[in-house]
């Protein structure tokens, strides 16, 4: 269907002037004009309610999606600090327990008094430089007993203790922070009791 008028038929013209031309009076009005802007005024406060709980939806979305993306980041970002970490200390361990034999021999001599003049500096030099990094000696004759640091070579009674003690330390344990590099190698004497022969 097509507006334009056909043939024969004029067109419609609608005059919607307030005053009439001819009679100079006003015309009345089909819709009242204080009902429009009543409508108009509702529909746009409707619309602004349906716009603002819309994007207050939205924005909590958003808002939810960025705080778990921030909480997942971090996780990862402690996660990777603590492997590399990990991955430090295991190497750094791997790296102390291969220089365990040379501290051993280092023991020996000094044992014997064979670590003097410049040999004495460069003993006292490495030593200093293992503790720096972190190796702790341990290992003394007289302490308690611990199985989860001392492995027992021998074991023996006495009157003289009163709970399973280190005697004597064949070989001193080494530890880096928690982690045990070698146990202590120790002679065991446990307390004399009734039952048990002496000798």
């Amino acid at each position: 269907m097509s507006d334009a008028p056909t043939e024969g038929e004029k067109p419609v013209v609608r005059d919607k002037r307030r005053i009439d031309p001819a009679t100079g009076e006003v015309r009345p009005e089909v819709a009242s004009a204080a009902s429009v802007p009543d409508d108009l005024s509702a529909l746009e406060e409707q619309l602004a309610d349906v716009v603002s709980s819309d994007l207050e939806r939205q924005l909590a979305e958003r808002t939810d999606d960025l705080q778990r993306l921030q909480a997942e980041f971090a996780n990862y970002r402690r996660r990777v600090e603590r492997d590399r970490q990990a991955v430090g200390e295991q190497a750094l361990g791997s790296v102390l327990l291969g220089l365990l034999p040379v501290l051993d021999d280092i023991d020996r001599a000094r044992s014997h008094g064979e670590v003097e003049g410049g040999f004495k500096l460069v003993a006292d030099g490495l030593d200093l430089t293992l503790t720096k990094l972190g190796l702790q000696r341990f290992g003394e004759a007289g302490e308690p007993f611990d199985p989860t640091v001392h492995e027992a070579m021998t074991h023996a009674f006495s009157a003289d203790v009163t709970e399973p003690t280190c005697a004597e330390i064949y070989q001193s344990g080494y530890r880096v922070g928690e982690r045990i590099l070698r146990p202590a190698r120790v002679a065991v004497v446990d307390p004399q009791t009734n039952e048990e022969p002496k000798g």
